[in-house]
Parts: structure tokens; C-alpha cells; sequence
């Protein structure tokens, strides 16, 4: 194989490597780039920057006449990503230059799908958090346990718990008003947390109005709270309640054992 092939290949695997690392290295703050629906813009970029630095190593391995210049082409894939490139930059009308556009459209295309993978992810743990309003509150104290050790930034798991707080005390006034409780003790309980404090004085008087308020709310937050856990890079956490019989319709009961049944299941002699 000539010296000039064995270039073109080393280039290219090397620059794939480099490209999916500095892909990765980009998007930690964000989300995983290889997820369900923004891998396919991943694998554009990736390959699409592996081929720029073979093409670039090939160019000057033409102006030079030497063979192993082409390796030089293992450079771009560094300046490439650690330039600033915008996330909306496929909007041409800001006054970027159409290549600029073209060569940030994939890196535009890529953040939106992330952040579809993102809600995705969030939405498919909100709806099983939601068939109860306990498993709210029980979903938020999970997944709280679940991160709160592996954080770094003590501002991050400050956020979590003062989100995972509020979630479980808004549950609170809702299992409240679902065993009748007094007004005094109602009115008492919204005073207990900063989240409550600014209702007004007679929300307490329409308890069932409450009790859905309460309970959007902490779904709100919820969300909140599980976006925020996922840009930290929490992408596996198991699904709050994870029971299976939690997602599976009730059993049938039995038909009771009658002679007229017993005679059906009993095999022929």
C-alpha cells in the first residue's frame, strides 16, 4: 500500500477518535450527543470533521510533495471544536457569511435534538411519576438520593434539594386535603414553606382547586428538576416507580373452581 494511502487512513481514523472525544467534551454541560434522536447529527459532525482533516492533510501533502504531511490534517479536528460555534447557527439573517451557515447548521440541528432527547427522557419519567400524587413527591426523593452523592458543585445539589423539598411539601397539602383536614391546620401547613407562603388567603376555601394547583406544581418542578439532573449527565437513572406491577394493568381474579369448571380442566381419562 503506498505511504500516501496508509496517511490518508491514519488521518481519518485518528481524526474520528479526536472528533467524537471533542464532541463529547463540548456537550457535557448539555446532554448526550449520541442519544435516540441527535445521533444522527453526531455521526454528520463527527465524520464530516474526519473527512475535512483527511481532505485538509490531502491538500497539502499536494503543495508540499511530502507523504507525511497529511497528518497534519489531525489538527483541524482541535480547532474546529474548540472554536465558539453558536447553537443557532443555521439563522443566516444574523449576518453570518452562508459558509459560516453551512458550517454551523449540523451543531444547530444537533442541540435541538438533544434537547428533544432531553424531554423525551423527562416526559416517560413524569408520566409514571404522575398516576399518584404521592409518587410525585416519592419520584423527586429518588432521584435526588440517587445523585446527591456523585455531585461535585455544592450550588447543584443545593438546587436539587431545595426543589425536592418543595415538591414534597406541595404533596404534603395534597394528602392534607385528602383526609379532610382542618382549615386552621391547612392554612398552618402553607405557611411551613416559602413556595406556599404567597397564596392567597382563601385558596384554602376551595380545597379541591388547591389540591390540583399543588399538584401541577410539583409536576412543574418535577420537570425541572429531572432536566437539570440530566444536564449534569445523569442519563440512566431507572424509571421512579420502578415496580413493574406500577405500570401494569391489575390481574384478572380468578373464576372461582365450580364442578362445572372442574370438569372443563380435568383431562379426559
Amino acid at each position: 500500500m503506498p505511504d500516501w494511502a496508509v496517511g490518508v487512513i491514519g488521518t481519518f481514523a485518528v481524526s474520528l477518535i479526536l472528533a467524537y472525544g471533542f464532541l463529547r467534551l463540548r456537550c457535557r454541560a448539555v446532554g448526550p450527543p449520541f442519544g435516540p434522536r441527535a445521533r444522527f447529527w453526531a455521526y454528520v459532525i463527527v465524520v464530516g470533521t474526519a473527512a475535512l482533516s483527511t481532505g485538509v492533510g490531502l491538500l497539502i501533502v499536494a503543495a508540499s510533495n511530502h507523504v507525511h504531511a497529511t497528518y497534519v490534517g489531525i489538527l483541524v479536528p482541535g480547532g474546529l471544536w474548540l472554536t465558539s460555534l453558536p447553537p443557532r447557527g443555521d439563522r443566516l439573517s444574523s449576518g453570518r457569511t452562508f459558509a459560516a451557515g453551512l458550517l454551523t447548521l449540523p451543531f444547530s440541528r444537533l442541540y435541538e435534538r438533544m434537547g428533544d432527547d432531553m424531554q423525551d427522557w423527562c416526559d416517560t419519567r413524569l408520566r409514571a411519576a404522575s398516576a399518584k400524587p404521592q409518587w410525585i413527591a416519592d419520584a423527586a426523593t429518588y432521584y435526588y438520593a440517587q445523585v446527591r452523592g456523585g455531585l461535585k458543585y455544592s450550588q447543584a445539589r443545593a438546587d436539587l434539594g431545595r426543589w425536592q423539598e418543595s415538591i414534597t411539601h406541595k404533596i404534603g397539602i395534597v394528602r392534607l386535603i385528602s383526609l379532610d383536614t382542618t382549615p386552621a391546620r391547612l392554612r398552618e401547613s402553607l405557611q411551613m414553606h416559602p413556595s406556599t407562603q404567597h397564596l392567597p388567603k382563601d385558596a384554602a376555601d376551595d380545597l379541591p382547586r388547591l389540591a390540583r394547583r399543588m399538584e401541577s406544581d410539583a409536576l412543574s418542578e418535577l420537570h425541572l428538576f429531572l432536566a437539570y439532573i440530566y444536564r449534569l449527565g445523569y442519563h440512566k437513572l431507572l424509571i421512579y416507580p420502578f415496580r413493574p406491577s406500577a405500570h401494569q394493568p391489575p390481574l384478572q381474579r380468578a373464576e372461582p373452581m365450580t364442578p362445572d369448571t372442574k370438569r372443563r380442566v380435568e383431562p379426559d381419562l
